[in-house]
């Protein structure tokens, strides 16, 4: 008969008994790992050198062309692109490569130009829209939808036909046509500083209107619009290109890069050359400065709203 074995029952001292298992080590922390720098996009960096080249030419373009703009040679008329001349000539013999460097400095203040004088006869108007009471409101934004229902080009067209031709004339009639935009929107910047809690601060401290305009309102009205005007100067690149075109801007034998476009384009079935190059040295100006405008742009809303 089989008697089956019960094991007793472990007592309460049992478990003290009983070898302790090693602690198991733990593992190591990961190492922080830094954040990856992002690099620059492909596009923003041949911006900047594009930029960087533009800027060159229209400083000093006797660093990348000896060659003289205006200097006329008959017998090497209509010259195609090759070593001697790396734009060719034109009609008169004129080397294109110097003409189109030397034409980067009249061409890119024009533009300039006219952006400045929009962005101070916009920030006058908007600043006295929005702080010269309703009435003022009401006379200067109607005026300014006025202007804006007509194309710009045409407006400064009609501008430049009133104030006569040269390159003052050309900035200032852009700027006319330029003008309505900007003021409304420092018109709208400046309604919503007034109302900011820092300005009415500075009104209960007795800070005097001009003080106040100029310290705290004038300020943060216009920033916002000078991220903006760096897209506005590409076109108004190209309106001043376009009234030069025409025969308003800058005159012969001044190389500006709109008149050179004008008179290429007489050649362009026989020396396609002579109008090609200033057309694509204001298209990649242009496109350059637009690139560069919408990144800043971009960044700005990026910081503003966070």
């Amino acid at each position: 008969m089989a008697h089956s074995t019960v094991e007793p029952a472990p007592g309460p001292d049992a478990a003290l008994l009983k070898t302790p298992e090693a602690p198991t080590p733990e593992a190591p922390a990961p190492a922080p790992v830094a954040p990856a720098r992002r690099r620059p996009p492909l596009t923003l960096l041949l911006a900047l050198a594009a930029l960087a080249l533009l800027l060159l030419a229209a400083i000093a373009p006797g660093l990348l062309s000896s060659a003289s703009p205006i200097e006329t040679h008959p017998v090497e008329a209509l010259t195609p692109p090759g070593a001697a001349h790396w734009f060719g000539t034109d009609q008169l013999g004129r080397d294109l490569f110097a003409r189109v460097l030397h034409g980067a400095r009249p061409s890119l203040l024009l533009g300039l130009g006219a952006t400045a004088f929009a962005i101070t006869g916009g920030t006058l108007l908007g600043l006295a829209a929005a702080l010269g009471g309703r009435w003022a409101d009401q006379i200067l934004m109607r005026l300014a939808d006025v202007l804006l229902s007509l194309p710009p080009i045409l407006l400064a067209l009609l501008a430049v036909t009133v104030l006569g031709t040269g390159s003052l004339n050309v900035m200032l009639a852009i700027a006319i046509a330029f003008v309505p935009g900007y003021a409304r929107i420092v018109r709208a910047e400046t309604l919503v500083v007034r109302r900011s809690g820092y300005v009415e601060a500075a009104v209960g401290l007795g800070l005097p209107r001009p003080l106040l305009i100029v310290r705290h309102v004038l300020p943060n009205a216009v920033g916002p619009m000078l991220v903006l005007a760096t897209v506005g100067f590409g076109t108004a690149l190209i309106a001043a290109a376009g009234l030069s075109f025409l025969g308003l801007g800058p005159q012969p034998p001044s190389p500006e890069w709109g008149a050179m476009l004008s008179q290429g384009r007489r050649f362009l079935a026989t020396a396609w050359w002579v109008g090609v190059f200033p057309g694509a040295a204001i298209t990649a100006t242009a496109l350059v400065v637009n690139v560069l405008g919408r990144r800043a742009q971009a960044r700005f809303t990026r910081r503003t709203d966070a």
